[in-house]
């Protein structure tokens, strides 16, 4: 039961790892997001490309929306893992219960 566990355990902080090391990075040498066409950001869209405090905004809007779907996800895969832990565990125990009746059967032939 605690090998099952552990590797859940192990997955769980793995995925944290991966999700906080998606982020992205503030530096790229392109220039700042939404400060127009040609230096990071454009290409997302009018407002985005014409730069500005609209276009910084936008992309604010933007990295704000995918941090928040992000958290969301990894969430539902933190209540997924504590689902799947608690069906490992009620599934060892009817085995361990099954395992039981069968010992009992096979003492008594």
């Amino acid at each position: 039961m605690n090998v099952y566990l552990a590797k859940a355990s192990k997955s769980l902080c793995s995925i944290n790892t991966s999700v906080m090391s998606f982020n992205r990075f503030k530096n790229d040498g392109l220039g700042s997001l939404g400060s127009g066409a040609g230096k990071g950001g454009g290409g997302g869209g009018s407002i985005r490309e014409a730069g500005g405090a609209m276009g910084e905004r936008e992309a604010a809007n933007e990295e704000e929306y995918f941090y928040i779907k992000q958290r969301q996800q990894v969430e539902q895969i933190k209540k997924d893992i504590e689902f799947r832990k608690a069906e490992i565990e009620k599934n060892i125990d009817e085995i361990t219960k099954a395992k039981a009746k069968l010992d009992k059967i096979v003492d008594k032939n």
